[in-house]
C-alpha cells in the first residue's frame, strides 16, 4: 500500500493553485475555500526543499498574520517538517504585532506580519501577500515590498496574491488590475459555485442565509464592486490606544452610589455573534474605555441579567434593535424605558434599529472621535484592536454603508459598540459630535 501525501489533503481547486509553477501567481477566490490553507502550504514548501531561504507572508491585520503561521506550523506537521523555534517580536505586551517568525532546522525561515509599508521593507524573500486587496495602504506596501523578489542569488524569488475581490477603486484597485489587466501573472479564480462540488457546500441554503446581495457578489462570487476602505486604520487607532482604558471594569463603577458618568453601546448577540456592552466614562471632555464586556453563547434572560443593572447604572445607553436584539431591547425598555424625545419619552435605553442611515450616522462620528482632538480613550488589547481594524466603508453605485467581514471572533461587534456608545454620549447630556463625511484615503 502506498504512503499518502500530505497534499492528498487538498482538493482540486487549491492542488492546481498550489501547484502553479508561474513566479508571479495571483488568485481571486470565494471565502470560506481555502485560500489561507494553500498559502501555508505553499510557504512551507519553499521553506522546506530550499534551506536558508526566507518566505515573507504578509496578511491585512495581526490576527490574520498570526491565523497563517498557525496555518503553516499545521503543514510543517504534516510533513513532518521540524520547527526549531518561533519568535513572536512586540514592542510591548498587548501591541501590534510586528513579526511572527517560525525557523526551521535547515535555516529556512517563514515571517509573518501585518501589512505596514514600513514593516515589509528590507526583506529578500518569497512573498505571499494574503487577502491584498484589504490591505490599508495597498499601493505604498506594493512599492514597499516587490524589491523583495527582485534579488536572483539563491534562485528566482516568487510572488503569491490570494484574495477576495475588494471593489474596483479605493484599497481594492490594484488586485481588481492584476486580476483584468497584468500580463506577466498567472491569474486563478474560484468562486463558491467553482468549489461548492469538492467542499460539499449548499450553494441555495448559503445564498438564503447571507440574506444580503452586495455581500454575496463580493464574499463568494469574486465579483468587484465600486470601493472599500479601511473605516479605522491601525495608526488612527494608536492615537487612542491608552494604558489607563480597560476592558474590564471594577464592579464598584456600577454600584448606585457611584458617581461616574457612564454611556453603554450594547451590540447584542445569541448565537452567530456574541453581545458586546462597551462602557465609556466621560472625565473631563474624554470619554474613557472603563470596560469592553464579551458575552458569548449566553441564554438572553441570563444576559439580561449580566445587562440590565449596567444599562441602569448609566446615563444613557445605546442598544442594536435589529434581528436578536428586538426582544432583548423590549426587555429592557420595560425595566428602564425608553428613550425617545420625538415620543416625549426619556428613560435609559435608546433602541437602534440598523438601517443603511443609521450606520451612515454613527460610523463616521466614531471615526471623528479618534482623529484630534481625540475624544475617546480605548485599551492597548489585540483583540479590541482587530476588531475596530475590521470595519469598512462600502461604496456601491454611488452608495455607501458600513459592514465588517465575519471572522471567528464576530462581525466587528465591538466596533459596533463603541460607535453606540458613543451616540449615547451625543444623546445623554454630553457634547454631540458634528456628523462629518468618512473622508477616504487616496489611491496613488
Amino acid at each position: 500500500m502506498s504512503a499518502v501525501s500530505p497534499l492528498d489533503l487538498m482538493l482540486p481547486f487549491q492542488r492546481n493553485v498550489y501547484d502553479d509553477p508561474a513566479r508571479f501567481a495571483v488568485w481571486l477566490a470565494s471565502r470560506q475555500i481555502g485560500k489561507s490553507f494553500t498559502g501555508a502550504a505553499r510557504c512551507v514548501r519553499k521553506a522546506m526543499i530550499q534551506p536558508k531561504t526566507d518566505v515573507l507572508i504578509v496578511s491585512p491585520s495581526e490576527r490574520q498574520s498570526y491565523e497563517a503561521v498557525l496555518k503553516c506550523r499545521d503543514w510543517c506537521e504534516a510533513f513532518a517538517f521540524a520547527i526549531a523555534e518561533q519568535l513572536d517580536e512586540r514592542d510591548a505586551p498587548g501591541a501590534l504585532m510586528r513579526s511572527a517568525t517560525i525557523v526551521f532546522a535547515n535555516k529556512s525561515r517563514i515571517i509573518a506580519v501585518p501589512s505596514n509599508p514600513d514593516t515589509v521593507r528590507g526583506f529578500s524573500a518569497h512573498v505571499w501577500m494574503d487577502e491584498f486587496a484589504f490591505f490599508e495602504d495597498p499601493d505604498a506596501t506594493w512599492r514597499a515590498i516587490f524589491p523583495s523578489v527582485s534579488n536572483p542569488l539563491r534562485g528566482l524569488k516568487e510572488m503569491f496574491i490570494s484574495s477576495t475581490a475588494n471593489g474596483k477603486g479605493g484599497r481594492g484597485a490594484r488586485f481588481y488590475k492584476l486580476c483584468n489587466d497584468a500580463k506577466s501573472w498567472s491569474v486563478h479564480k474560484t468562486t463558491i459555485l467553482d468549489a461548492a462540488p469538492a467542499l460539499g457546500t449548499n450553494v441555495n441554503a448559503l445564498r438564503e442565509a447571507i440574506d444580503d446581495e452586495t455581500a454575496w457578489a463580493q464574499e463568494y462570487m469574486c465579483e468587484f464592486l465600486d470601493s472599500s476602505n479601511c473605516l479605522l486604520p491601525y495608526d488612527i487607532i494608536a492615537l487612542a490606544e491608552s494604558a489607563s482604558a480597560s476592558t474590564f471594569a471594577d464592579p464598584a463603577i456600577f454600584a448606585p452610589e457611584s458617581c461616574a458618568a457612564l454611556y453603554l453601546g450594547i451590540d447584542f448577540g445569541r448565537s452567530n455573534d456574541p453581545t458586546v456592552c462597551w462602557t465609556l466614562e466621560k472625565v473631563g471632555d474624554v470619554y474613557w474605555t472603563r470596560e469592553v464586556l464579551v458575552l458569548r453563547d449566553m441564554p438572553t434572560p441570563d444576559q439580561e441579567a449580566v445587562l440590565i443593572p449596567r444599562i441602569r447604572a448609566s446615563r444613557r445607553a445605546c442598544l442594536d434593535y435589529t434581528g436578536p436584539g428586538i426582544g432583548f431591547g423590549d426587555h429592557v425598555e420595560k425595566a428602564v424605558g425608553a428613550y425617545d424625545p420625538a415620543k416625549h419619552r426619556f428613560g435609559k435605553a435608546e433602541l437602534c434599529t440598523f438601517t443603511t442611515q443609521f450606520k451612515r450616522d454613527i460610523f463616521p462620528k466614531l471615526r471623528r472621535a479618534f482623529e484630534a482632538p481625540v475624544k475617546v480613550r480605548v485599551p492597548v488589547d489585540v483583540e479590541v484592536r482587530e476588531d475596530l481594524h475590521e470595519m469598512q466603508q462600502i461604496v456601491k453605485n454611488g452608495e455607501y454603508s458600513y459592514e465588517a467581514r465575519r471572522t471567528k471572533e464576530g462581525h466587528s461587534d465591538r466596533c459596533t459598540a463603541l460607535a453606540l456608545a458613543l451616540r449615547a454620549v451625543g444623546s445623554g447630556g454630553g457634547p454631540a459630535f458634528k456628523p462629518v463625511a468618512f473622508e477616504r484615503r487616496s489611491s496613488l
